[in-house]
């Protein structure tokens, strides 16, 4: 499963945007929070990771683990703004992180580094004394010490702009960093207090990396000369795009089972060519992906007979018999012809039936990501800079039926999620969504009035003057910018995009002849106009008939049969949810149609990724538009490269709607800010937005955060935690919708990797099951 994903960032001094992640995100750990709970703890609907769990004495010594990335890494320093998912899986296995969290998404002390942390004076100052692991050291042979945290401290802590950082939070409160009683231990002086001191020091890199600017901007790029894991670095070969790990010889702690462990860059959209020849172990897919692993299980493996499924299994025993007669028929041309497509879907059966065999050698291991979707709503400018109108679009969506459309599928609990700040199970969390209430279409209809737009107002001016009538054109002439004015902001294009404008034909729509690239980069764009009702109802007696419908859609998504796929009589270019009903004839068209006001209507630019591995994201967009336009909002549907996606769209504005993902984060109090923050105008005129790209925020939210991350009570600093997102809530610039899905094949005998949900991988516990003794149980856990 694939989605569009934006990482987390806590600097308030950013060198450069957040980069575009269409795979599987999996971020660092960038913060710190409780770690107990309290009576709220656990609400919501909390998946288990699903890693083919294993003790190690069942894990055989040795061999070589090849994980699926994205890409290579741009960079192997977690602190630098290019830094991504694939920096952040490779230096999690090379260096330390003091507090990695758990299957429930809370910080835990990790052992092989720390003997103890803890906060041991509040006043005057926060002083948190960490105590070390005295086995700790780096690869080099040096001890892991205060000089690397001293190092680490003043490369992020902003003071020094030499230094090349994408974040600060929490460094720059440290007052001072010293040796304690003996060389174990480090004491940490806060200047103000920071509730969130557990996200600091990791990864914690060597002093060497952190040492000077030059090694930090540039040397910890391709290499890492010292590391402290399981694993040290070995090569980075961008030739091949992998970078190889081999088990560290100065490794303290439990010894890693696998001698290697190999990150090779496969496109998502490779990964299942690469599974069936065996190029990796481990990687994360998408549902269709899935989808065929789950088949390649049930196929009769080995008995010969041909997959039910695949190229070829379409084919009715009709078509075949006709397709035999023509091959052996008298006329030696159409013989020829319909011979060689029969050896040609004959060999793209077998091709599939070979991939489907290698296939039955991986599981898919199900879990829900540690991230969620959500339906950014710019409140920049336009229609929904007025918040009435940002809580009606809120108020139309069924976010229950978007949860189910996306994880149901996939047997997972399709639940919404209720928190712009924690995830189900983690301590921070609580269903504040009541602060702006559920789906409610009278409620959403009367938002929209409030605040004044009418059925009426798109048909009329405030003078009085019929929309698009001459008296209109006469006053208006010489105003063209201003009759451009509902546009969508910088939206240059000409040839218009997917529309879904409501009418009294309930769904039914024309493809338009005009289907052509957009003159935005490429997007593509598609116009729809409303079927006339003849051709509604003619669609739905053809459909109760059984001549429409067999598009391979949902039950509840469309069907769509273009001018020349229509069966005959049927209605050309019809487009409808199966199953509508017809209409009567000739039915008022009064009951629904599109919103405006003083003769403009009521339309929302919504901006979507056009890649292949984005299908499912467009699947939902399709489904809000739906909702929207029961409450009388048209969309606009814009498809762009996944490359332009979050660059050019989202970070710059040039949207109104957008769905895009946010990891989630043990410390929302620092992570989150940033993501909420209330935009602030530069001196330039422009608006710093630091990473709230809905441009929505308020004073008061900005209050609760600032006061969250100083406080050290941790039942006070979540209460406080839960009131921001409240407040997030009932502003109603970013709607939670679900938890995202975590598909990831891995081979049926790799033990200890998978979906790890919010746990961090024990790299060192990774590894292939050993053979079973002679009469010993088969293990049937897959």
């Amino acid at each position: 499963m694939s989605h569009v994903g934006v990482p987390r960032g806590t600097s308030r001094k950013r060198r450069s945007l957040a980069l575009l992640t269409t795979g599987v995100l999996t971020l660092p750990v960038l913060a710190g929070c409780s770690s107990g709970g309290d009576k709220a703890t656990g609400s919501g609907v909390v998946v288990p990771q699903d890693i083919a769990p294993a003790a190690r004495a069942q894990v055989a010594d040795g061999g070589t683990v090849t994980w699926a990335i994205d890409a290579m890494p741009a960079t192997l320093n977690a602190f630098q703004a290019d830094a991504d998912s694939a920096t952040a899986r490779i230096t999690g296995a090379l260096l330390p992180t003091l507090f990695p969290l758990d299957s429930k998404g809370r910080p835990r002390l990790n052992p092989d580094y720390l003997e103890s942390a803890k906060v041991v004076e509040r006043e005057p100052k926060q002083v948190v004394l960490y105590r070390l692991n005295q086995q700790a050291v780096w690869s080099d042979g040096r001890e892991i010490g205060a000089p690397d945290f001293v190092a680490q401290w003043r490369a992020l802590s902003g003071r020094d702009s030499a230094f090349w950082t994408a974040r600060n939070a929490g460094y720059e409160r440290i007052e001072n960093i010293e040796r304690g009683a003996d060389d174990l231990e480090v004491k940490v002086t806060f200047a103000k207090p920071y509730a969130d001191w557990r996200s600091l020091f990791s990864p914690l890199y060597p002093k060497q990396v952190t040492g000077s600017p030059d090694a930090f901007n540039d040397g910890a790029r391709s290499t890492l000369k010292a590391t402290a894991g399981p694993f040290r670095l070995r090569t980075v070969d961008k030739e091949t795009g992998s970078v190889a790990l081999a088990r560290n010889p100065r490794w303290w702690g439990r010894t890693a089972k696998l001698d290697s462990l190999v990150f090779k860059a496969v496109a998502p959209q490779d990964r299942t060519e690469a599974l069936t020849e065996g190029k990796v172990d481990i990687a994360d897919v998408d549902a269709a992906a899935a989808h065929r692993i789950a088949q390649a299980a049930g196929d009769a493996g080995g008995s010969g007979a041909p997959p039910a499924h695949g190229p070829g299994s379409e084919i009715t025993p009709a078509q075949a018999l006709r397709s035999w007669a023509l091959a052996h028929g008298s006329d030696e041309e159409a013989a020829a012809q319909a011979q060689e497509a029969r050896d040609e879907k004959a060999r793209a059966a077998q091709a599939y039936a070979a991939e489907q065999g290698e296939l039955r050698g991986y599981a898919v291991r199900k879990s829900l990501e540690p991230a969620y979707t959500q339906l950014a709503l710019n409140g920049e400018s336009g229609p929904l800079a007025d918040d009435r109108v940002r809580r009606a679009v809120a108020r139309a969506l069924d976010r229950k039926q978007l949860a189910d459309a996306v994880l149901r599928p996939l047997g997972l609990p399709a639940e919404p999620l209720g928190s712009h700040v924690a995830l189900a199970g983690q301590p921070a969390y609580k269903d504040a969504s009541d602060a702006l209430g559920g789906q409610d279409t009278k409620e959403a209809q009367a938002l929209l009035a409030a605040a004044g737009w009418t059925r009426e107002g798109a048909l009329k001016k405030t003078d009085g003057t019929k929309a698009g009538s001459e008296g209109e054109k006469q006053k208006d002439a010489g105003k063209k910018k201003e009759e451009e004015a509902g546009r969508p902001k910088n939206d240059d294009r000409t040839d218009g995009a997917a529309r879904r404008e409501p009418s009294g034909n309930d769904g039914l729509y024309i493809v338009g002849d005009d289907d052509k690239p957009g003159a935005a980069g490429g997007a593509a764009t598609h116009v729809l106009a409303p079927a006339p009702a003849a051709a509604v109802q003619s669609a739905a007696l053809l459909r109760q008939a059984g001549h429409l419908g067999g598009t391979g859609v949902s039950e509840d998504g469309p069907a769509l049969i273009a001018a020349q796929d229509r069966q005959p009589g049927g209605a050309a270019g019809a487009y409808a949810p199966v199953g509508t009903a017809a209409p009567a004839q000739g039915a008022a068209d009064s009951a629904r149609g599109p919103l405006g006001k003083n003769g403009k209507p009521l339309t929302l630019r919504f901006v979507l990724p056009s890649g292949p591995g984005s299908a499912s994201l467009r699947g939902v967009g399709d489904r809000i538009a739906a909702m929207l336009d029961t409450i009388g909002i048209r969309t606009e549907i814009t498809k762009v490269s996944d490359d332009s996606y979050f660059r050019d769209h989202v970070a710059s504005g040039d949207y109104d709607l957008a769905l895009y993902s946010w990891p989630a984060t043990a410390y929302p109090a620092t992570d989150s800010r940033p993501i909420f923050a209330k935009p602030v105008p530069a001196t330039d005129g422009s608006l710093l937005v630091e990473q709230n790209y809905t441009r929505v925020g308020t004073d008061h939210i900005d209050q609760l955060f600032d006061e969250a991350v100083s406080e050290l009570d941790e039942k006070t600093a979540r209460d406080l935690m839960r009131e921001a997102d409240a407040r997030i809530w009932a502003a109603a610039g970013s709607i939670p919708l679900y938890q995202r899905p975590q598909l990831v094949a891995t081979d049926k005998k790799l033990a200890n990797a998978g979906a790890f949900g919010f746990a961090a991988p024990h790299y060192q516990d990774i590894g292939f099951k050993k053979p079973q003794s002679a009469g010993a149980p088969a293990n049937k856990k897959k």
